[in-house]
């Protein structure tokens, strides 16, 4: 690895940092501690900082030599928010509220950010401005369709956008990005079937809406297999059922809940309209009627190919070519998809192990639990703030100093 050496020597003062906002978890649009310490952090480092933007999200400026004159930039995006989830970690840094945790590294995305703004502005031996992007909200809130309505890139319109997240399971310090679909879109559906209460000892006088959703949730999966084309991708799962209060009683109703995701809109079309097909004329040909509700809530995550292929490049230089490796498409969502629609950009992953880091932690406490994403047992590896501050160190001068095409 070609590490920068002073992001290296302050890996320990980062990571105290990071475990202090580890400690001290906010949820979506709740992050008023957290915006506090960035922007403390920003000043003292000599970097203008702007309030408000998405309710609690901010945005500092690195000016390089020229102080920005040049017109150019960059954004550079980490999420701030943590999980209405208990931690059940006992070491030092766990969190101290109960029920809000950060199961997801935004606490180390937030310090990786940090530790670049800093070098940057140390540094400031480029020309144009690094847009540091702080969003709130990205667990479920659209934290960044709410920066962007705050005018996000009216303001400072960067030429592209990059973000990234930790990945466990992927090798410590490796660095993943491909162009095209790397995470996918995210969307509820609710369906409620409106049959006829009875007597269960007397089905024949009730319209039962349990064999119905029973059938309805085996008819969702021939959208996969015969409607949608074999080589697109698409995933519809039932997660929720719910009907009943007696086990001698036909309920009235009865309400089928869930998700959906896909790579393209255009897969989410067919998806949508052939659950409601299905769901409507299904329920009518039982005698029974329903209300369709489908909620489109984080579109797909795509990297555009000249973006991707750029940073690759960084990643190369970086940590060579054994730990730059192709990222492999999720079908979790991103609410980064928003800042990608709006600007090229690329959305990368971060190695983040398998946990063994937490076996060095004073007085133990991490317990056995796996360390994956949204797990009571996570934490993330503070030994990535030091590859990915300098990710976004060298990118950001790297991008600023090539040619505009």
């Amino acid at each position: 690895m070609k590490l920068i050496d002073t992001l290296v020597a302050q890996m320990p003062e980062m990571a105290q940092l990071r475990r202090d906002i580890h400690a001290h978890p906010e949820l979506a649009f709740e992050e008023l501690r957290t915006a506090e310490l960035i922007a403390a952090r920003l000043t003292e480092w000599g970097i203008p900082v702007h309030r408000g933007l998405g309710r609690t999200g901010l945005v500092g400026l690195v000016h390089g030599r020229d102080g920005g004159a040049c017109g150019r930039a960059i954004g550079l995006r980490a999420d701030m928010d943590a999980l209405p989830m208990t931690e059940l970690n006992r070491f030092e840094h766990a969190s101290r509220h109960q029920g809000r945790m950060h199961g997801c590294g935004h606490d180390g995305h937030i310090t990786i950010l940090l530790a670049a703004a800093r070098e940057l502005a140390r540094r400031r031996d480029f020309d144009g401005t690094v847009v540091l992007i702080f969003q709130p909200a990205e667990e479920g809130g659209g934290g960044a369709r709410e920066m962007i309505i705050d005018g996000l890139f009216e303001r400072w319109p960067v030429e592209a956008v990059f973000g990234l997240h930790n990945w466990p399971g992927l090798p410590t310090g490796s660095l993943a990005v491909s162009p095209g679909p790397v995470m996918a879109s995210s969307n509820e559906f609710k369906i409620t079937i409106r049959g006829k209460g009875g007597h269960a000892a007397m089905p024949d006088r009730s319209i039962d809406p349990i064999p119905l959703a029973c059938q309805l949730v085996q008819s969702f999966q021939t959208i996969i297999s015969r409607n949608k084309k074999p080589i697109d991708t698409g995933v519809i799962s039932v997660t929720m059922i719910h009907a009943g209060e007696a086990t001698n009683v036909v309920p009235d109703s009865c309400e089928i809940q869930g998700t959906v995701r896909t790579f393209t809109t255009e897969v989410l079309d067919l998806i949508e309209q052939r659950m409601r097909e299905l769901s409507v004329h299904s329920c009518a040909a039982f005698g029974a009627s329903c209300e369709f509700e489908f909620e489109r809530n984080y579109p797909p995550t795509v990297n555009s190919a000249p973006e991707a292929a750029f940073v690759r490049e960084v990643m190369l230089d970086l940590v060579g070519p054994e730990l730059t490796l192709a990222q492999e498409p999720t079908m979790g969502a991103e609410d980064f998809a928003f800042m990608l629609q709006a600007r090229p950009g690329a959305y990368l992953f971060l190695g983040n192990g398998d946990g063994e880091h937490r076996a060095g932690y004073a007085g133990g406490g991490h317990d056995a639990g796996p360390c994956t994403l949204h797990n009571p047992y996570y934490d993330f590896n503070d030994e990535l703030i030091p590859v990915g501050a300098s990710l976004w160190v060298e990118l950001a001068r790297r991008w600023l100093g090539r040619p505009l095409a």
